[in-house]
């Protein structure tokens, strides 16, 4: 039997209160921090109470619709990582793409910018070359759906015809493509007015 050994502390439910459990003399002891991001733990629990049994399956139901219906309309355009049906998410890789036209799927995030979307995961799962995973959740009316996928058509189509404009995109936003790769590497967290910036955090 583990359970002498779980991590503290152990939540403990007498009758209809709960409780936290720290006198557990055989525990490993706290393996990380516990409470976690308390703010989203508060949405999710609100959410689930909200709805109830009968409202999470439904909307489960509808999250695992939505992904299908998107992977359906999209699978002649792009190519998905996986056939057959998707559970909550449909995963695509630009491997033809980028071999045809030279677009990556960064590209295609950044042109959505120029669409009035911000660009589903990319890059993610690390097993798909290239992978763009969207999730349109039980949130999306088919409605939103159908406009998303007509902007990925659109880009697709923009992608044959003028590789350029797409690979240089956004072109609609106050700022172009950033430096990522430098942003990640050199990260900024504080935010100066200009003309105030330290001399030693222009240099770099």
């Amino acid at each position: 039997m583990l359970e002498p050994f779980q991590p503290t502390p152990v939540i403990r439910k007498v009758g209809d209160v709960f409780s936290l459990d720290r006198d557990r003399p055989h525990s490993v002891g706290k393996v990380r921090s516990f409470y976690g991001n308390f703010g989203m733990m508060v949405r999710a629990y609100t959410y689930i109470r909200e709805l109830g049994p009968a409202g999470l399956k439904q909307v489960t139901d509808m999250a695992v619709l939505n992904a299908n219906y998107l992977a359906a309309r999209l699978a002649d355009t792009y190519k998905l990582a996986f056939n057959g049906r998707v559970m909550h998410e449909a995963v695509f890789t630009d491997r033809d793409l980028e071999a045809t036209t030279g677009v990556k799927t960064l590209d295609i995030a950044k042109r959505l910018l120029d669409y009035g979307y911000h660009s589903p995961t990319v890059y993610f799962p690390l097993v798909v070359k290239g992978a763009l995973m969207i999730e349109p959740t039980e949130t999306e009316s088919k409605e939103t759906l159908d406009d998303f996928v007509e902007a990925m058509i659109q880009i697709r189509k923009e992608a044959e015809e003028n590789p350029e404009l797409v690979k240089t995109a956004p072109h609609l936003t106050r700022l172009r493509r950033l430096d990522e790769a430098r942003a990640a590497r050199k990260p900024r967290l504080r935010w100066y007015a200009p003309g105030t910036e330290p001399v030693a955090a222009q240099a770099d």
